[in-house]
């Protein structure tokens, strides 16, 4: 790393997640790196008719707060930007460079069904072999394709496509091009060609011409637009384009020494996986429903989304609304005290993919499965806990297959690493140990990737020594029980007998 400046280089993440965003600063002196969070803002979805969107002009004037807030700090400078997003999500320009509408969110209906039209142009094997994407409804691929069968006007007239980070790097820094970690979440990115995948665009009648070219992460796309500096009053200041996936840039600091680990990013989604140095897409990637996305620095990453913390989430706007305030913590204690092994719940199940009432639901996917549904606060979160970890036992068995080795340990990193009594059960569950630390992962990858950008970091090798240093974590001991080998086999009766079960 060199010598470093007297002065502490400082870094901002804008992190953008489906439920929430936040500004975080990041400083580093050389060996370690430090964070302040200047800003945090909601994210919630827009219900209009039958449609749900993402209100993305609000959310980029909640950027400009966070962003100007850091600006404001005494004595402070800011030295470069990035911003993360989720995946898949994705909007449309006009030729004037202007937003056509605001873009869907991924769990808008448009795409139910989509799924079995779109392989009567294109067979499900012949995609993931070109692509290497799981297969889910909310795919870009089939929120485009759903577009084509309506006949939109929309995208007959759209100019360019972007991802929901590229529309902002483009607000930010008046660039419009595709981050290529995002781009491989679309369904229809060739990995091997590191291209749009025109056969796909072809099948599905999408239009190529509004495809953006695609750039690596750690790509600088120039200064922030003069006229957000002034309004803003702050410096000209690079904006990067780091791993915009987010699980991209929380994976790229996972703080491991050798290769033989599985990563868990754990928040509203699970993303359970392991990182490769070349796409592996097999026959087995197929039959368990795995992707290979892009990573970065020359990396990619195989692994599994799974429904996670949006089950509590959900029910705990649902106690909200009845009048029933609830923190995290206390729901996470009241787990702990009640009943181990009631009922378990596929956290996949189509049930559970939109909004709704979902004490509501997980009542009635016990009721379809013949079990007693959990009965109170307490044991309902704990049947959303204990049925994630046995979910990540199943993929965690799976993502070994599809990689062909045996995996020794997990990385817990993201929101979901705070939660001790999930590392727990994960670790029983699965038997092997869980390290757990790093809430903030996405933030400080996308940090880290602007330090490389700037050349303050030579390595991911060396980011991640800089993880360790700077950052503690917890390892929970694998302690596998009769009891969790027992709930392992219902759980697969389980998804065996459900008829709805989504691989």
């Amino acid at each position: 790393m060199g010598e470093r400046m007297k002065k502490p280089l400082k870094c901002v993440a804008i992190d953008l997640g489906a439920s929430g965003g936040k500004v975080i600063r990041g400083s580093f002196d050389g060996t370690r790196i430090t964070l302040k969070e200047f800003y945090r803002f909601s994210n919630n979805p827009i219900q209009l008719k039958k449609h749900i969107y993402w209100d993305a002009l609000r959310l980029f004037e909640e950027v400009k707060k966070g962003v100007g807030a850091v600006g404001k700090e005494p004595g402070d400078t800011i030295d470069s930007i990035g911003i993360d997003t989720w995946g898949n999500d994705c909007c449309l320009l006009d030729k004037d460079g202007n937003l056509l509408e605001n873009p869907h969110s991924y769990r808008d209906p448009r795409t139910d069904g989509i799924m079995e039209k779109a392989f009567e142009k294109m067979s499900r094997e012949e995609i993931y072999n070109r692509t290497g994407v799981q297969f889910m409804q909310h795919n870009t691929l089939f929120q485009l394709y759903s577009m084509v069968l309506d006949k939109s006007a929309l995208l007959a007239a759209a100019d360019t496509y972007l991802m929901i980070p590229d529309l902002f790097n483009y607000w930010l820094a008046g660039e419009k091009c595709c981050e290529f970690t995002n781009a491989t979440t679309t369904q229809f990115f060739d990995p091997y060609q590191n291209t749009w995948c025109e056969p796909i665009l072809e099948a599905f009648s999408i239009p190529g011409n509004i495809m953006p070219p695609v750039i690596k992460p750690g790509t600088k796309l120039g200064n922030l637009e003069k006229w957000l500096c002034n309004d803003l009053n702050i410096q000209a200041v690079p904006v990067i384009a780091v791993g915009t996936h987010d699980t991209a840039s929380a994976a790229s600091v996972v703080p491991a020494q050798n290769g033989d680990y599985a990563f868990l990013s754990s928040g509203t989604w699970s993303l359970l996986g392991a990182e490769v140095s070349t796409p592996v897409v097999n026959k087995a990637g197929l039959s368990h429903n795995f992707s290979c996305y892009g990573g970065v620095c020359d990396t990619f990453l195989v692994w599994k989304n799974i429904q996670a913390l949006w089950l509590l989430q959900e029910c705990m706007r649902v106690w909200t609304k009845e009048g029933l305030e609830y923190s995290y913590e206390d729901l996470v204690s009241m787990a702990g005290q009640a009943e181990p092994f009631g009922a378990i719940i596929d956290v996949d199940d189509h049930i559970f993919i939109q909004p709704g009432d979902f004490p509501a639901r997980i009542n009635e996917f016990c009721k379809r499965t013949a079990q007693k549904p959990p009965c109170g606060q307490g044991a309902i979160v704990r049947c959303i806990f204990e049925s994630l970890a046995l979910k990540y036992r199943y993929t965690f068995e799976r993502l070994q297959d599809v990689l062909g080795k045996k995996l020794s340990k997990i990385y817990v990193i993201g929101g979901g690493s705070r939660n001790e009594l999930l590392n727990q059960f994960t670790a029983q569950a699965i038997g092997v140990p869980v390290v757990a630390g790093l809430a903030e992962a996405t933030s400080v990858g996308n940090i880290m990737m602007q330090l490389l950008t700037l050349g303050e970091v030579g390595s991911l090798d060396q980011s991640r020594e800089i993880v360790r240093t700077s950052f503690e974590l917890t390892t929970y001991e694998a302690d596998v029980t009769q009891n969790w080998d027992n709930a392992y086999q219902r759980f697969l009766d389980l998804i065996t007998r459900s008829s709805t079960y989504n691989q």
